[in-house]
Parts: structure tokens; C-alpha cells; sequence
């Protein structure tokens, strides 16, 4: 019992915060694209981080509950409804058996996440419940979720039995109850659309043009409909190295900005490949990564320089905000 998928949406898949530790294998990281929402989606629905979640890109899902269950969604606003309700994002919803989440209208951003308290039950690969599809490994059967599919779920945590507990005054008829807070989201990233992203000079930045360089600063470039979970290809102007060299594949990360031959930069997404051989001009900071997942293809970025010590300080003022989060929802959950 759990999860019943009645449609799938465009493409939804089980994620977590990735599979780590075996790049050197050539086994992809994975993960979710914006790994703050799939974090928070855990902590409000008192999950350990780690735990799996679903995914959805763009065009939502119709899921039945075929028992009670405590979720959260957070990211992207696909006008999440329950039994046809409306319902805000970013808090714990206890919903009943045979209640009914379904999506209409893209709002705003690119990936909402689903949490359930207690997690899924299935299997981790490598250490992780992530779902790697060019691979067919990881996740539900390796797969996107699809029509018919049941998703098991573990039981409940203290914080979902607390809720079950303060819900038995809901009103006959009525499948859910939402928590009436929600986080400060002055805590959340910058989320918005056509964002300017944070970066760093990348190893091969001076490598570049004179023209390539001042045009990677001031140039804004189209996310293209080609893109995905691997890598989000960028239209506008091309980039071109001062000097034709070919260089030995190297180390790539989540953010890394490459550049091929015919001057289109690329910029490496959570499904990345383990190594490439492009020259590498920027880097974006993890801190903008979540911003990054959730530009929709046809929205355009542009990217501004910061230091590596900025980019530092950012990182750890990020994880700070999440310890407070956390410890916000804790008190608020009563844990």
C-alpha cells in the first residue's frame, strides 16, 4: 500500500541527494535537480534528508493514497490540488486513503517535489534511492513512473501519528488537513524566472577569447528545449577559445559550464556525466543550483562573477538557514 500512480506527468521519477562515492566507477551522481526543495519536502514531512522523494517536471502527476499519509511539496507551483482543492506548498498535508493529488496549471519554476512521511519502501542501489534513467538503474524499476504503478511506503513517523492525532476533529467528508504554517521564505533561494546565476571562473576560463570573456558576463543566454536532466544547452552567442587545443577529459560537476567545439555552452546538470573533455569556463556555486533546476526551457540566464570565498560564505550561510529551518519545523512538529 502507498502511492498509486493514475497518470505519470511528463516525467516523474524517485530522487534523493544523490549516489556518492562512485564517479570513479563511471556511475553517474544523480539526485534531484533541486536538492534544497527535496531536503526541506523531507524535513516537513519529519523524514531524515536523505530520504526519496518524487520528482516532477513541468506537466504533474494524478497519484492516488491508498492509505493515510503525511506529505509535503515544495519547488516548482503546478497548482497542486487535493480532491479538486487548491493547496498551498512549502507545509505538512495529512491526506486520507482514496484522497487524490492531481496538478493543473504551471505557475512558476520547473520541478515540484513529494515527500511522504516515513519514506518509501524500496531498495537503495549504491547507497541511494536515486533514479538514473539513461542507465535504467536506481529509484521504481529504474524507470519513470508510469500508469498503474504502486509505490509502496514505510509506515509513518512520530510526526505523521502526532498529526493522524490532531486531525480526528477534521470534519466528515473532508480528505485533508494542512498545517498552518510554513516556513519564512526569506529562507528559500532566490527563486525566479529568467535568473541571473552565480559562478566562479572555471579552470579553463583563461583559455578563452578576449571577446568570449566579456561576452560570458554580459550576454544572456536561452535555455534550449533540448535540454534535461543531463545538461541544459544555452543559445545566444557562441564562445570560442583564443587557440584551437584538444584537452584531456577531466573531472565535471553539477554546474560546470562547458563549452564544445561549435561555441554553445552546456552546463553540466544532475545526471552529468563523470568526466569531459570541453574547456570548462565557469563554475555555478552550489548555493545557485536550485535556482538553476528550476528554469523552464525558453527562459533565459545570465551569470555574474563571485569569488571563491563568496561562494564559500554562501554556501555555509545556505546551510545555516536549513539548520534553523529544521530546527523551526522540529519545534513546530513538536519532536
Amino acid at each position: 500500500m502507498g502511492l498509486e500512480i493514475i497518470k505519470p506527468g511528463m516525467l516523474t521519477t524517485l530522487q534523493d541527494r544523490g549516489r556518492y562515492g562512485h564517479q570513479r566507477e563511471g556511475i553517474v551522481t544523480s539526485g534531484a535537480m533541486d536538492t534544497f526543495a527535496c531536503r526541506v519536502a523531507n524535513l516537513l514531512a519529519g523524514n531524515a534528508a536523505d530520504e526519496a522523494v518524487l520528482e516532477i517536471t513541468l506537466t504533474g502527476p494524478t497519484i492516488r493514497f491508498t492509505e493515510d499519509q503525511l506529505i509535503a511539496l515544495t519547488g516548482a507551483d503546478l497548482s497542486p490540488e487535493l480532491n479538486g482543492e487548491p493547496v498551498a506548498m512549502w507545509r505538512p498535508f495529512l491526506v486520507k486513503e482514496g484522497c487524490v493529488l492531481s496538478f493543473g496549471a504551471h505557475v512558476s519554476g520547473c520541478r515540484a517535489y513529494l515527500a511522504v512521511s516515513g519514506g518509501f519502501d524500496l531498495p537503495r542501489l549504491m547507497g541511494s534511492f536515486s533514479t538514473y534513467l539513461q542507465a535504467g538503474i536506481g529509484g521504481y524499476q529504474g524507470r519513470a513512473l508510469k500508469a498503474g504503478d504502486v509505490i509502496p511506503c514505510h509506515s509513518t513517523t512520530p510526526v505523521a501519528m502526532a498529526l493522524f492525532a490532531q486531525a480526528a476533529a477534521t470534519p466528515e467528508g473532508h480528505n485533508f488537513l494542512a498545517a498552518n504554517w510554513t516556513p519564512d521564505p526569506q529562507l528559500y533561494p532566490a527563486y525566479r524566472p529568467n535568473p541571473t546565476i552565480r559562478t566562479v571562473k572555471g579552470p579553463e576560463y583563461e583559455r578563452f577569447s578576449e571577446i568570449s570573456q566579456g561576452q560570458i558576463w554580459t550576454e544572456r543566454f536561452q535555455v534550449s528545449a533540448q535540454s534535461d536532466r543531463m545538461g541544459y544547452r544555452l543559445q545566444g552567442v557562441s564562445l570560442y577559445l583564443s587557440e584551437e587545443a584538444e584537452l584531456i577529459s577531466t573531472a565535471v560537476t553539477f554546474g560546470t559550464v562547458q563549452v564544445p567545439p561549435e561555441g554553445t555552452p552546456i552546463v553540466l546538470m544532475a545526471d552529468h556525466q563523470t568526466t569531459g573533455g570541453y574547456p570548462r569556463i565557469l563554475q555555478v556555486v552550489r548555493v545557485d543550483l536550485p535556482i538553476l533546476a528550476q528554469v523552464v526551457p525558453g527562459q533565459t540566464i545570465g551569470f555574474e562573477e563571485v569569488s571563491l570565498e563568496e561562494a564559500q560564505q554562501l554556501y555555509i550561510r545556505q546551510e545555516q538557514n536549513l539548520m534553523q529551518l529544521a530546527r523551526a519545523i522540529q519545534l513546530k512538529q513538536n519532536i
